[in-house]
């Protein structure tokens, strides 16, 4: 399980024209990493069956998290955090795969991003050890802190495929982007299958191939940053690429009238405290977009925009208006996300 939040919209309600016939496709839902997924795929060969694709989604979503969910005790994820070895640590590919990315954002955002930040995450009751109500010490804060830095506590050799914990204590929080590292899994799934045309999306992170059904790029909404509300503020048109929205708004809790997100600044250990409440971003995979939309929203807006120009990736932030109330927002794009939107009115 992964504490996973819807933040876009996908827009199923826009159907083929009914003059036009659509081809045939297939949609698949069901329940992983703590959240939904859907998955439409379209122009099925005729030699693959629903049912067989439907064991292989189930097949491919099992082996994730089999090996990195942070809330399954037995997975890979949490016998590496949980292993007390000074030596070198064998995992797996696809954890050396998000490893080796992680490190790469990590260094862009002058170590915002931090996949080592899980003792800092559970101290503030945000990852599996449960929820808490009050904020923790700064000492404790402190103390925590002394086991993450992933480019200074973890050393990697070889292929990237072994690891050297420099404390026993370096656990290692996946949260930020294994649900796009799934995403992938299941699309190059589905293209082992001879599918070229599909959107698999899960908790509202995404990666679509090819045309809709309806001949055209995928129309996707995403939603404004308002708790408990579904209001489209923007609607992108994207084939081939991964997305996912990263927000503020929806895993937190409040003290003494103080809003603590869930997201971490890891220079101080403290949840962010700038005004952006949520980051979109579109790439090339859906894992780094999972990452990416995650790094951004620690950095902020005002440092943001400008990181996400110096790295090519396309990116939204929406800040909110402190001069006004909590529901009045900002919409910023870069100029290769402004590619992606479609007009007002289309």
């Amino acid at each position: 399980m992964f504490p996973i939040y819807r933040l876009v919209i996908v827009l199923a309600f826009l159907l083929v024209p009914a003059c036009q016939r659509a081809p045939v496709e297939y949609q698949f839902s069901g329940e992983t990493m703590g959240t939904t997924y859907n998955i439409t795929v379209v122009d099925v060969p005729t030699d693959v069956q629903r049912e067989q694709l439907a064991l292989m989604i189930e097949a491919t979503l099992d082996d994730v998290n089999a090996h990195y969910s942070n809330w399954d005790p037995e997975s890979e994820i949490s016998r590496f955090n949980r292993s007390g070895a000074s030596g070198e640590i064998e995992i797996s590919p696809g954890l050396a795969l998000m490893l080796k990315h992680a490190d790469d954002i990590h260094e862009a955002t002058d170590g915002k991003f931090d996949l080592t930040l899980k003792p800092v995450i559970d101290l503030w009751g945000f990852g599996p050890s449960g929820r808490i109500v009050e904020r923790p010490s700064d000492d404790d804060i402190a103390l925590a802190q002394q086991l993450t830095g992933q480019n200074r506590v973890l050393m990697f050799s070889g292929d990237g495929t072994r690891v050297t914990k420099l404390d026993p204590g370096v656990s290692v929080d996946l949260a930020a982007i294994a649900k796009g590292y799934g995403i992938d899994a299941l699309a190059s799934a589905l293209e082992a299958e001879g599918i070229e045309r599909y959107m698999v999306e899960i908790g509202g992170d995404l990666f679509v191939k090819g045309q809709s059904s309806r001949e055209a790029s995928w129309r996707i909404g995403i939603e404004r940053p308002i708790a408990g509300q579904r209001i489209l503020e923007s609607v992108v048109e994207i084939r081939d690429v991964g997305m996912a929205t990263s927000g503020d708004y929806r895993n937190y809790f409040e003290e003494n009238g103080v809003r603590y997100s869930h997201i971490i600044d890891a220079a101080t250990g403290q949840p962010i405290t700038h005004h952006t409440a949520s980051v979109t971003v579109i790439a090339e995979s859906a894992m780094l977009a999972d990452a990416w939309a995650t790094a951004l929203l620690a950095v902020g807006e005002t440092r943001g925009l400008q990181i996400a120009d110096d790295a090519g990736i396309a990116a939204l932030f929406i800040v909110r208006d402190r001069s006004t109330d909590e529901l009045s927002f900002t919409a910023k794009a870069n100029a290769l996300f402004d590619s992606y939107l479609t007009p007002p009115g289309d």
